[in-house]
């Protein structure tokens, strides 16, 4: 058997022909075969004993090397982590547990889980193991540790069974974490959330500012209009004031009936009385017409939220039209196809805005173009509405539709826009429930569709 051992991981000969019987033995043929066959099993078995060896050291390393790194995963875990037997004893728990508790493994391994638990959090948690006997899991309840100055620490866990490898109930596992890191967390977050509202509000005004620099002219020329006229006709009641206070002057100065009568004919009297109150009317309607774009701009340019209102959407679109089309360089024909009326209850700011954004789109890509033109519709159908704005221009790229409303993208030169216009748009339409597409009309050019509810008031009409 010693020379045996001296054969393992040799690459040599076996035993068979390591081992010389000597003659002296005087073995017949068939013993001599007999003791040959012993030995080349013995050598067999041998090989198996070696390969059987070599098979368990590689598996106790791949072992080793499990139970290491699950070992690395329980340290690093956050999460507190603590395994029990069927009996209700810790069997094991994990470094998050020892730092929140102040108590080692060692010393909590064998003991039952009630330990670690406050008195009065013990009937909670038998009341807990009793359903895991009917559930698999129990979830998201909030229960308290005992801290290492005896006071309370709350978790939020989940406690469930730990099943064997034949699916039987081998005891259980509760994973939880501390509400105050939780706490932490969801507060994290939600100033993360009120700073990404607060930087998209931001962007909003911010594409206002622009998009507002670039409708300068055509506001302005919308205001000139009846300003203008205001203007005018204040020019014509100053003089016809002055020649109503002449009048008056004369006739309270005594003077006779001719006298009254040549001042009447030279002063005009008669067509001033007939005059004044249509120039009163004209100028008014001016007047509020001066403040109707005032309100246009101020809800344009807000930064506040305005309510949602009832409102006919025409006017608006057509306001937005004449805006842009007026600032334009190059003037595009326009052509539209609307109802005479057609009532919404929205957000009329935003509906202006997105319109304006869409509108000014169009009138940029075609810039180039030999004969622009924009077609405008709006519809209603069923309980919502849709509004289309089509260029007549090179159309939308296929490789650029997926991100054409992604903020900052544009095919714009550097300087010629801040590619946030598609973007913010997308978002108010979604803020009002609404839906804002793009793609390319089958007879070429850019086709956008906004699709927005009317609005419980406006769908009742």
């Amino acid at each position: 058997m010693g020379r045996m051992g001296d054969t393992r991981g040799e690459a040599g000969p076996g035993l068979i022909e390591q081992v010389a019987l000597p003659d002296s033995l005087g073995l017949a043929p068939e013993g001599e075969e007999a003791w040959i066959e012993v030995i080349r099993k013995m050598d067999s078995v041998y090989a198996d004993l070696v390969a059987s060896q070599v098979e368990l050291e590689e598996k106790n390393a791949a072992l080793e090397e499990a139970h290491q790194f699950i070992g690395n995963i329980l340290s690093s875990m956050t999460d507190v982590l603590i395994v029990c037997g069927r009996n209700g004893n810790i069997r094991q728990v994990n470094a998050a547990l020892e730092e929140l508790t102040g108590r080692s493994e060692q010393a909590l391994i064998g003991q039952p889980l009630t330990t670690l638990f406050a008195d009065d959090m013990i009937p909670t948690v038998s009341r807990l193991t009793e359903r895991l006997q009917l559930e698999r899991a129990v979830p998201d309840f909030e229960i308290s540790l005992l801290g290492p100055d005896g006071g309370p620490v709350p978790l939020s866990v989940n406690y469930a069974s730990l099943y064997d490898a034949k699916g039987r109930v081998a005891g259980t596992v509760l994973i939880g974490r501390s509400i105050g890191e939780l706490r932490r967390a969801y507060q994290e977050l939600d100033e993360a959330h009120r700073s990404l509202h607060q930087a998209q509000q931001q962007l909003i005004f911010t594409e206002k500012m622009a998009a507002l620099g670039r409708l300068v002219a055509g506001v302005a020329h919308e205001l000139n209009n009846p300003i203008s006229f205001v203007f005018g006709n204040m020019h014509a009641l100053q003089r016809y004031g002055q020649a109503i206070t002449d009048y008056l002057s004369a006739l309270d100065g005594g003077a006779d009936k001719r006298e009254l009568a040549r001042l009447k004919e030279e002063l005009k009297i008669d067509k001033v009385m007939a005059d004044i109150l249509p120039l009163v009317d004209g100028t008014l309607e001016g007047a509020e017409r001066v403040s109707d774009i005032v309100q246009d701009l101020r809800r344009f340019s807000g930064k506040q939220s305005e309510p949602k209102q009832a409102f006919d959407l025409v006017p608006v679109l057509n306001t937005a039209a004449h805006w842009v089309i007026k600032s334009a360089k190059h003037k595009p024909e326009v052509t539209t196809d609307m109802p005479d009326v057609l009532e919404v209850f929205a957000h009329k700011g935003h509906i202006h805005q997105i319109v304006v954004n869409l509108i000014q789109n169009a009138v940029d890509v075609m810039d180039e173009t030999a004969r622009p033109r924009i077609d405008i519709s709006c519809g209603r159908n069923g309980d919502r509405v849709r509004i289309t704005v089509r260029d007549h221009g090179p159309g939308i790229p296929e490789k650029d539709l997926a991100h054409i409303f992604e903020p900052f993208f544009t095919t714009k030169p550097i300087g010629d826009g801040t590619g946030l216009g598609l973007s913010v748009s997308y978002n108010l339409a979604e803020e009002q429930g609404g839906t804002l597409t793009g793609d390319t009309h089958p007879d070429g050019g850019a086709l956008f569709t906004l699709d927005l509810p009317l609005g419980e008031a406006a769908a009742d009409g």
